[in-house]
């Protein structure tokens, strides 16, 4: 009889120090980023630095991921991959073949995304099958840049690096309009974005993450570069 080979933990990262509270707490920090685009949330400092990815997105997917929701990664993340396996029992997937069938993504090199239309954005009659993109940034700052928000430097080795646009936000959630500073990302993602716009209720939600910050840009955020 053959026996299943057993999953190799030796690169295994703690999880949550408490599963249920700290899981509930990163939810409500994530829920509230995408019901007031503009305004950055911390999920706080409830696991501990990995270079492979900030701890807002790492936190982010445990909360979120299950195994009945699959995770697209973009790189070889050994830290991450463990650990989501271990702690969410979620599907992992990789390689651009797999990028329709994803629930959640992480782009740990968002310089290097793949074409936003290749990711599943769901249909007018079920939009909520779209996919979650959470994109990690080497800086994420409220307004101008320099304050309120967060750079990358909490182990994260982060992506390569591009100099960092503001973007004017518009939309549900906003009184007028908010800034906020975004690096690694250059003004062909959000054209690429935008071009989204007509499929709406279609579309996809972005969770823009460094350091223990997260950004929520849902479908219905207008983005503008400035």
């Amino acid at each position: 009889m053959l026996m299943a080979s057993m999953p190799d933990w030796s690169q295994l990262q703690p999880g949550f120090a408490d599963p249920v509270h700290d899981a509930q707490g990163v939810f409500r920090a994530v829920l509230d980023a995408l019901a007031r685009p503009g305004q950055l949330r911390s999920v706080g400092s409830r696991l501990a630095p990995s270079a492979e990815a900030s701890v807002a997105a790492r936190a982010t997917l445990l909360a979120l991921a299950d195994a009945t929701t699959s995770v697209w990664l973009q790189s070889s993340l050994p830290e991450v991959a463990s650990a989501l396996r271990f702690h969410t029992g979620a599907p992992l997937l990789s390689g651009e073949a797999e990028l329709a069938n994803a629930q959640f993504a992480l782009l740990t090199d968002p310089a290097r995304c793949p074409a936003l239309e290749r990711f599943a954005f769901g249909t007018a009659e079920s939009p909520e099958h779209a996919a979650t993109l959470i994109v990690d940034v080497p800086t994420l700052h409220a307004g101008h840049g320099g304050h309120g928000g967060h750079d990358g430097h909490d182990g994260h080795a982060g992506p390569t690096s591009r100099a960092a646009l503001r973007l004017r936000l518009r939309g549900p959630g906003i009184a007028t309009h908010s800034d906020v500073t975004v690096g690694g990302l250059d003004a062909a993602f959000w054209r690429a974005r935008a071009a989204l716009a007509p499929r709406f209720p279609a579309g996809l939600d972005l969770l823009v993450t460094a350091g223990d910050t997260v950004l929520g840009l849902p479908r219905t955020t207008h983005v503008e570069v400035c």
